[in-house]
């Protein structure tokens, strides 16, 4: 694609190494790099394969394409904080990118009948809200009501659900094939990088002690605490590790839908050679 070509031309070994010196120069670098890996995240998820897929992607497919257009937005956010140098707000977009980025791959390397499954998990709140209809809730009476009985029904009778359909899900507490999210992450990752990646990250959003300790409070002389109400730098060292996490999925859509070849491998072996030459660099120009 065009778009890629101009976006991966100006990496030449000139820019690469007068971009890798300083601190600053690390750090600018990497802003732009990032920025440009969510532009080709972006355009791997607009490629098809017209013979496999002649307008759009079925339904087998289509969950898997959502969470990685997913990805790369949340991607671009997160970016556009780094800029902003918001680091509070950055928490809070990385775990849901973790999410998706684990989700996809995992989905990948599963049947359909677990896609399937995780389709249907996804109503959960959606029957519970039928059953507030059934039990005579006044809230659907109102126009908001309506609008959101309707959206749950269309979807529904688009993918062909009953409200009977799902004693299976509900069996399994509404989670995909029975597992939590750790066990899903540990089968694609490495369990002991779920504590300190997306373990820390769901504290942005359950909203913890250590959390406001760490974002929205400032510690007295005293011990007694007062309100700190500004916005912490950010550190562009923390994406590293996260494009570790996103970059795999994309790779295996290209497979998947009958688009991968050499030049698509070179771009996503770029994309992994440079975050590691970043990761390098970042641990030898920092000291903690």
């Amino acid at each position: 694609m065009d778009e890629i070509r101009r976006i991966t031309e100006k990496y030449d070994s000139t820019h690469i190494e007068s971009g890798l010196k300083s601190v600053a120069e690390i750090n600018q670098f990497a802003l732009t790099f990032y920025k440009d890996v969510a532009e080709i995240y972006d355009c791997i998820t607009r490629v098809k394969n017209a013979e496999r897929n002649p307008s759009g992607f079925s339904v087998d497919d289509a969950p898997i394409l959502g969470l990685l257009v997913r990805v790369w937005k949340l991607l671009k956010e997160v970016v556009k904080y780094y800029e902003q140098d918001n680091a509070e707000i950055i928490g809070i977009l990385e775990r849901p990118l973790l999410e998706a980025s684990v989700m996809a791959t995992f989905l990948m390397t599963k049947d359909d009948a677990v896609l399937l499954d995780y389709r249907k998990c996804s109503y959960k709140d959606r029957l519970r809200i039928l059953r507030n209809l059934e039990s005579g809730s006044a809230f659907f009476e109102t126009k908001a009501g309506k609008r959101l009985l309707k959206s749950i029904q269309d979807k529904m009778n688009f993918e062909g659900f009953e409200t009977d359909d799902f004693k299976a899900q509900k069996c399994n507490r509404w989670r995909v094939q029975g597992k939590t999210f750790f066990d899903i992450f540990s089968e694609i990752e490495h369990s002991d990088l779920y504590a300190c990646t997306y373990g820390m990250m769901s504290e942005s959003v359950h909203g913890s002690w250590n959390e406001s300790m760490d974002w929205c409070l400032t510690k007295n002389d005293d011990g007694t605490f007062s309100t700190f109400p500004f916005s912490h730098p950010a550190d562009i060292r923390y994406v590293t590790p996260t494009l570790r996490f996103s970059n795999k999925p994309f790779r295996l859509w290209l497979q998947r839908i009958d688009a991968y070849d050499d030049n698509f491998k070179d771009l996503l072996d770029w994309v992994e050679r440079v975050n590691t030459a970043l990761f390098v660099k970042f641990d030898e120009s920092y000291d903690g």
